[in-house]
């Protein structure tokens, strides 16, 4: 009677084994090694379908965050670089993510190391400009990484430039709004 229940034990075990290795059967680790992502309801979708019925095509759903312009029609957010929240002007004219020296100070930036190797023309006039490498950007849940930025002498206010809302998948100011997806 044991030796009958054993097998029937082991045989349940391995159907269910047998079940789980081929559901994982197409998932891959990453490279970095860690476990592979979920997959997401369209591919969860497809494969749940028959051979002999296309997949349904559909846009993934993008993330959004939305910032109300103040009444000059700037937008100002409070953003964490570093860890460090800054305050920060939202500025496509900028070709990169610009902090001011006190700025630099507050997210671990030691402006007396900064070599401020190059000029540049601003809205105030010419600056001398020290480049930089900001570990992260943060605003809201978006977190940006490895932003080249720079820190401008007589700079009145950090600026969140294009070497950040270039690696977005999108932003648009309209009505008043600035919409950012990624």
């Amino acid at each position: 009677m044991i030796g009958w229940a054993l097998r029937w034990v082991l045989l349940c075990c391995g159907i269910v084994l047998l079940g789980v290795g081929l559901l994982d059967r197409g998932a891959a680790p990453s490279p970095d090694g860690a476990s592979p992502a979920r997959p997401d309801k369209q591919t969860v979708a497809s494969a749940s379908n028959s051979i002999n019925t296309p997949p349904r095509s559909s846009a993934p759903a993008a993330n959004t965050i939305v910032y109300t312009a103040n009444g000059q029609g700037h937008v100002i957010l409070e953003a964490a670089v570093n860890g460090a929240l800054v305050r920060v002007l939202v500025d496509t004219g900028a070709s990169l993510v610009t902090l001011t020296p006190a700025d630099a100070r507050a997210v671990g930036i030691d402006p007396a190391g900064l070599v401020f190797s190059a000029r540049v023309n601003t809205a105030n006039g010419t600056a001398r400009m020290a480049p930089v490498t900001l570990r992260e950007v943060r605003i809201g849940q978006l977190s940006i990484y490895d932003v080249p930025a720079a820190v401008i002498e007589n700079l009145n206010v950090s600026l969140l430039g294009m070497s950040f809302l270039n690696r977005l998948q999108g932003y648009e100011m309209r009505d008043g709004k600035l919409t950012i997806t990624w």
